[in-house]
């Protein structure tokens, strides 16, 4: 993955909603929690991380999933596709669903969450792996790590 590219831009499944992601990634993950695999109807959600000041959406979203304090998760109202997560406490960054940008430039996880509750025949490529989600304080080492990775890649 490089983002020479940039910037990136998605949509819906209808076109509805559209998706532009301006700023270099800062994380890319596989989350298998027993939540993001009823939402996908599959066996784990991707996403890509990325600055809050680098994501925009163009057309109407409507919160579903998560409604609580800690994150919610953004729909199209009419095709229902799953686009993005903000957490509330963590303004800083949005959670975008890789498989929604076209050609899917962020998509292959370097970390993966919940591996704890994942189907026991799924293998991701990720680097880094946790049982839940990583601690606050190694958010910084693994950003590092993968924008190290990113510059690596695309030399």
């Amino acid at each position: 993955m490089t983002v020479s590219n940039l910037p990136w831009t998605g949509a819906c499944r209808c076109g509805r909603v559209k998706l532009t992601v301006s700023a270099p990634p800062l994380l890319t993950m596989a989350c298998h929690c027993t939540g993001c695999q009823r939402m996908t109807a599959s066996a784990f959600s991707l996403s890509v991380a990325v600055p809050a000041e680098g994501f925009a959406v163009e057309g109407e979203t409507a919160i579903g999933g998560l409604h609580g304090d800690e994150a919610h998760h953004y729909f199209c109202p009419h095709c229902m596709s799953w686009l993005y997560t903000r957490p509330q406490a963590l303004d800083w960054f949005v959670n975008v669903r890789s498989t929604m940008l076209d050609g899917h430039p962020a998509s292959e996880p370097f970390l993966e969450t919940y591996t704890s509750e994942k189907l026991p025949w799924v293998t991701t490529p990720a680097e880094h792996s946790f049982a839940q989600f990583p601690e606050f304080d190694d958010y910084g080492r693994l950003t590092q790590a993968f924008a190290e990775r990113s510059v690596k890649s695309a030399t």
